[in-house]
């Protein structure tokens, strides 16, 4: 990576504002799903052996500049001093007097969580004077929160403004992988795509086609790929303005020798219900009122075998609406199928994280991103603020005589 890690700054005694996504699901102050706590600790607890003081911060939910008690990060910091079995201060507000008499009588090796960043709305203006407070409690900052990467809030690019910045060992290994995936990829190189719409995924779908040895399509978005073929999609969703995208994809992909595989049969449904009818049947044939729920037991099979000569897999996007039991095979036979490869396998954040992780299989994958809508945008090469802010590793001896046509 080109940008300076925690590693490579001196952190011992000094105060360490470390930008955490602790944006974790959260119900009645129980927390549905841990792994984006459990994803920064390598970082937090480098700092701890270090003897750095932190001071961790952290968006949850959108509570748009209002407190929403809901919302606080007290059972965040429970769950963190259970995973560290160290205290964790937390505190009710993440500026102010009481905050940054907090961050001035840190010890080295204790630790802060301050309250949730998005209870001032300043935090998503990426107001100056917000980054500068929250830039006052520390000497050095560390983003390691890669899920908000793409988003130039004031704890995000704002703060680097002020204080050395530098990526925590999270974000190093997002953005190793994520690069790995598009400038050296192992080949064969694959790329499976699923979710709802095509929509969401179109500057990763230009970018794959023209990387990846094979594109796999699943999910909701496959209906306007099969409405593009001539097929009948009954009631599924279809994103009409995109067929004629949809269409130069597909000869696109022809035109450069790349193999694009569709469904060839799919599980639907009248409704999406726990309790709705359901069948397979081949794509040809999709009644009127029917939708498509997941890809079928044929489609996970070519997939697999298509999948497994290869050496390298990303994976963005579930097969079905794998929340509902009878919708969840594909992303299941899916999953099981990376799992069991010996290739590097990355898998996109957001709603594939999720599966994966209910799935048991997390520990069976060379890379599970963090960063839904952060990896989707690195992937289409787009400059993500919180990355950019970051400060640059000086350029290698052989880089300078690169450039200097080799001289020194």
């Amino acid at each position: 990576m080109q940008k300076l890690t925690v590693r490579d700054i001196p952190v011992q005694g000094k105060r360490v504002l470390v930008r955490v996504d602790f944006n974790v699901p959260l119900e009645n102050g129980v927390i549905g799903d841990d792994g984006r706590i459990r994803a920064a600790l390598p970082t937090i607890t480098y700092l701890l052996k270090e003897r750095a003081k932190l001071i961790l911060c952290s968006h949850m939910g959108q509570p748009k500049g209002v407190v929403d008690e809901k919302m606080r990060l007290a059972p965040v910091a429970r769950r963190l001093e259970e995973l560290l079995g160290l205290p964790v201060r937390y505190l009710r507000d993440c500026v102010g007097p009481e905050v940054e008499q907090a961050a001035a009588s840190l010890r080295e090796g204790q630790v802060l969580l301050l309250e949730n960043l998005r209870f001032h709305i300043e935090e998503e203006k990426n107001n100056p004077a917000f980054a500068k407070a929250l830039a006052s409690l520390a000497d050095v900052y560390v983003d390691d929160a890669f899920g908000a990467a793409h988003r130039a809030h004031a704890s995000i690019s704002g703060v680097a403004q002020y204080l050395p910045a530098v990526a925590g060992l999270l974000m190093e290994k997002e953005i190793d992988y994520l690069s790995h995936i598009l400038d050296a990829p192992d080949r064969p190189f694959a790329a499976v795509l699923g979710g709802a719409k095509v929509g969401d995924k179109i500057g990763v779908l230009d970018r794959l086609v023209e990387k990846a040895d094979a594109v796999l399509i699943g999910g909701g978005m496959a209906a306007t790929f099969l409405k593009a073929q001539g097929f009948g999609i009954g009631k599924s969703l279809l994103e009409p303005d995109r067929i004629g995208y949809v269409s130069g994809v597909l000869a696109k992909a022809s035109q450069a020798g790349k193999a694009l595989l569709l469904p060839t049969d799919v599980v639907i449904t009248t409704e999406i219900k726990p309790d709705a009818p359901c069948k397979v049947v081949p794509v040809q044939q999709i009644p009127d009122g029917w939708l498509i729920a997941d890809i079928g037991p044929d489609t996970s099979k070519r997939f697999a075998e298509r999948l497994r000569g290869c050496r390298t897999v990303m994976w963005n996007g579930p097969m079905g609406i794998f929340e509902i039991s009878a919708f969840a095979q594909g992303t299941k036979s899916l999953a099981e199928t990376l799992a069991g490869l010996k290739a590097t396998t990355v898998v996109g954040g957001g709603s594939t994280a999720e599966a994966v992780e209910a799935l048991g299989l997390t520990n069976k994958m060379s890379h599970v991103s963090t960063g839904g809508g952060a990896s989707l945008e690195f992937l289409q090469g787009k400059a993500l603020p919180g990355v950019a802010a970051l400060k640059d590793k000086a350029p290698s001896a052989s880089a300078r005589m690169a450039r200097a046509g080799g001289r020194v």
